[in-house]
Formats: structure tokens, C-alpha cells, sequence
């Protein structure tokens, strides 16, 4: 599951990719545990882990900071993380092992599988599922999902939040991120395989590759080195709202470690969980999800000039970076207990010391007056394709933080020129209008994503 967080950030201007040999082992662990440590130490996670293998070959492996904060437990290379939405490049693997099979077919509606499926669903196709171009709404933008995480739920439950709501497009002409089209896949995997999503999964992944730390990471078993998920609270960090984790079922219920995360890497992308064939669809994005380029469950995109295959995952109290890098077979995975976490921009970090480039910091944070903080606090109505949506933004002590409606605030960073970043998502900023010293109006940039909307 990806959480949308309400951060903002300025973007980096790209580097240029030199011809160099990569830099050494010793220079990227020795770099990596700086940065590392810089990130503990700026409370972007109360721990992170990070894997980093090249041709196969260990580079680092470790994790910094606290595993559990109340027993005060540091983490360690075999931790045990939820890794949200990561979990998406496994169902669809297993989709397409059965693509391969000639059990499932991509052109197929979902109905052919699936038959008590409400009527407007019945002409998305599995291929649209998988790429996240099939219209049908997304559970977890429910607003009634939202107020039962803690319960237990079977995927049919899940897939009622959004049976009456009305299709978002129509199938094929829009991209739009969707959990439930996972949970379909799910569900269509276990039709087909006669056995649960979980066990297809240690039948047909886990066991195979020796995935031994990675599992359905239900809340009730025993499960060895278990982080535990936290939210930055003041000055402080605060347990992570309860998920009952029969809830992100296909789209994001796994768990896993760096070192698994490695193996699982170099096994996906070079041929050995799924045919040529179908590695070329799960990393090709077609149709509308190529402005986005997303493939089934991946998503391309480049980090100084190198192509990277890659997904992130966001669940209550986790952020995770998980990355392939072609050239040179690299593999970089990053895992936090924080579900605020800025793990894609120290992931990217990562990644330019692992290339051997230089790093990139962020801009200068300005403070802020009290003249500043009334000027820009308020209710803002940024218009979404699915209507308006309020954006608070709001003074706590000297700062001011910004909150997504249904979300948590989360700190802004004042940078001047009326523009703020937060530190935890680079692809995104805010900026203001001010007329006669007060903001009328803001511009909120995620990604490839702008929405703008008038102050309420």
C-alpha cells in the first residue's frame, strides 16, 4: 500500500553520469553509514536498514537506530520490515508466472475469473489491473475505510468499501494508483492457483529463493527481529495507528529484510522468476500509465543519467525504497520504521554514492516569523480529478506543518520566495501567492502531479 503524505520538497537539478570505474566497497559503506547516521540523527526514521549489492556481491549491509524504542532495541541487517506496496512486484510476478502457464490471460476481463464482481468492473482487464489503469475506485481513498483500520478484514470486505461508488474513468484511458485493483489480483491468484495469496506467495517465491525473513506480516504470529512502525510526534515519536494487516492483503502485506530484499532483486531482474517476455511487460509502461511510466507492480525512471527499475511502499509506520539499477546489476533497498520517513531521498542519496556521483542536499532552510506563519496558515482547496480536497496548513510553536484532509500534519520547510519542502519526499513543494501580505493561493506539486487551489 502507498500512503499519498502530504510533503513538499524542491527538485534537484539532474547529474551528469560520469564514465569513472564505480568507487570501491569501502567508499560507498563508508559513505552510506554517514549518510546513514545523518538520517538517524535528523529523525527521518528512529531506524533504517539498507541493502546495497553489486553483480550479486554484498557492498553494505546494516541498519542504524532503534528496532524498537520502548525496549530500546537497535536494528540490525536482518530486521524484519513491512515493505508496503513493494508487495506489488511479487503479486504481479506471480500473475505473470500464471500469464506463462496459459492459466491467465492479461486481455482477459477480471469477471473471467472473478464472477461476483459489480457490473461496471466486468469490462476491466487483468493487464489493467496490474498496470493501474482500470477506473475502479481505490478502497483505501475511502473515507469509511478509514475509520476501521483495526478490524480484520476478508478481500471481499475490502473490495465492498468501493462496489457502489462510480467507475473513476473509463478502463484504459487514465492512470491512477489502486489498491484494489491488487487485492482483484489477489483474489485471482488464488482462484487459479486453488490455494491463499499468502501461500502462493512461500510456495512459489519465499521458498524457492530462500526468501526466509520475507512473509504475510500478520500482526498475531511470532515473528522474529520484528520492527515496530512509529510517527513523528513534537520532538518525539509516537506508536503507529493500529492496521490489522489481513487489510493490505496483495497490494501491501509483506514483510521482509534487506538481504532478502537483495536476493529477491537480482532474482526478479535477471531472469530467474519470470521470462523474458514478461519482464519486458512488467517494466514497459503502455497506454495511459506511460506518462507515469509504470509498468505491473514497477516503475522506471533514472538517477544521474542511469535507468532504474524500482517501487516504493508506504504503510502506517513504514517507508521503503526498493531499487534496480541495470548497468552494473545494482541493487539498493531501503527500509524505515517510520512511516513519515524520508526514504526516497536518502535512497537516492545512496544510490549517487553507490554510482560514484556527487550527493545532493537539500536547500537552506529559512526561519520563519510570526508574520510569516499568519500569512500562509489556512484552508486551502486544492482541486483533484475526484472533486476538492482541503489542505490545512497550520502554526505549531515557531514552524508551521501541512496536513492532507484525513491525514497527519507533517512539518514544512521554509526555503523563502514563499516556496516550502518537507523533509521527507523531494518530488514534491509547495508554493504560495501572497497578495497585500497574505497567501490567496497554493500550488501543490507531487511527482509529475500539480493540483492549485484558493485559500478557503
Amino acid at each position: 500500500m502507498r500512503r499519498n503524505l502530504t510533503a513538499v520538497a524542491l527538485l534537484f537539478a539532474p547529474v551528469a553520469l560520469s564514465a569513472q570505474t564505480p568507487p570501491s566497497p569501502a567508499t560507498v559503506a563508508r559513505l552510506t553509514d554517514s549518510l546513514a547516521r545523518a538520517f538517524i540523527a535528523q529523525r527521518g526514521s528512529p531506524s533504517v536498514a539498507i541493502g546495497i549489492t553489486r553483480g550479486g556481491t554484498p557492498v553494505v549491509m546494516k541498519a542504524w537506530g532503534k528496532a524498537d524504542l520502548e525496549q530500546e532495541i537497535n536494528a540490525a541487517a536482518n530486521s524484519v520490515y513491512r515493505i508496503g506496496s513493494v508487495t506489488k512486484q511479487f503479486t504481479s510476478a506471480a500473475v505473470m508466472q500464471l500469464v506463462e502457464q496459459n492459466k491467465v490471460r492479461l486481455g482477459d476481463s477480471i469477471a473471467t475469473y472473478l464472477s461476483s464482481l459489480p457490473a461496471a468492473w466486468r469490462g476491466v482487464t487483468v493487464k489493467q489491473l496490474l498496470n493501474h489503469t482500470s477506473g475502479i475506485p481505490s478502497y483505501t481513498s475511502s473515507s469509511a475505510w478509514m475509520g476501521r483500520w483495526g478490524e480484520e478484514m476478508k478481500p471481499d470486505t475490502l473490495l465492498a468499501f468501493t462496489a457502489s461508488m462510480p467507475m473513476k474513468f473509463s478502463p484504459g484511458t487514465r492512470w491512477e494508483y489502486n489498491n484494489t485493483g491488487y487485492v482483484l489480483l489477489g483474489m485471482l491468484i488464488e482462484k487459479v492457483a486453488g490455494r491463499t495469496w499468502a501461500d502462493d506467495m512461500e510456495a512459489r517465491f519465499f521458498k524457492p529463493l530462500g526468501l526466509s525473513d520475507t512473509r504475510n506480516c500478520m500482526t498475531s504470529p511470532v515473528v522474529l527481529r520484528r520492527v515496530h512502525g512509529y510517527e513523528p510526534d513534537g520532538t518525539g515519536w509516537r506508536n503507529s495507528a493500529f492496521l490489522a494487516m489481513t487489510q493490505p492483503y496483495a497490494a501491501g502485506a509483506l514483510c521482509s529484510t534487506i538481504g532478502d530484499l537483495s536476493r529477491w532483486n537480482r532474482a526478479l531482474h535477471t531472469g530467474n522468476v519470470v521470462s523474458a517476455q514478461s519482464y519486458a511487460l512488467m517494466t514497459t509502461a503502455e497506454g495511459a500509465a506511460a506518462a507515469r511510466n509504470y509498468g505491473f507492480g514497477l516503475g522506471r525512471d533514472t538517477v544521474g543519467g542511469q535507468p532504474i527499475v524500482s517501487h516504493n511502499g508506504g504503510i502506517n509506520g513504514f517507508i521503503t525504497e526498493n531499487v534496480w539499477v541495470p548497468n552494473g546489476e545494482v541493487s539498493v533497498s531501503v527500509l524505515t520504521n517510520s512511516g513519515a520517513a524520508p526514504a526516497g531521498r536518502l535512497r537516492r542519496q545512496v544510490m549517487l554514492a553507490t554510482l560514484g556521483l556527487p550527493l545532493e542536499y537539500p536547500p537552506k532552510v529559512a526561519a520563519l516569523t510570526a508574520a510569516d506563519r499568519a500569512r500562509y496558515s489556512g484552508v486551502y482547496l486544492l482541486a483533484f480529478p475526484g472533486g476538492l480536497r482541503e489542505f490545512t496548513v497550520a502554526e505549531q510553536g515557531t514552524e508551521l506543518t501541512g496536513m492532507m484532509a484525513g491525514q497527519q500534519p507533517n512539518p514544512l520547510l521554509h526555503y523563502g520566495n514563499h516556496t516550502f519542502g518537507a523533509s521527507f519526499d523531494p518530488t514534491v513543494r509547495i508554493s504560495f501567492t501572497v497578495e497585500q501580505g497574505r497567501a490567496t493561493k497554493m500550488i501543490l506539486m507531487q511527482g509529475a502531479n500539480r493540483t492549485e487551489g484558493a485559500r478557503k
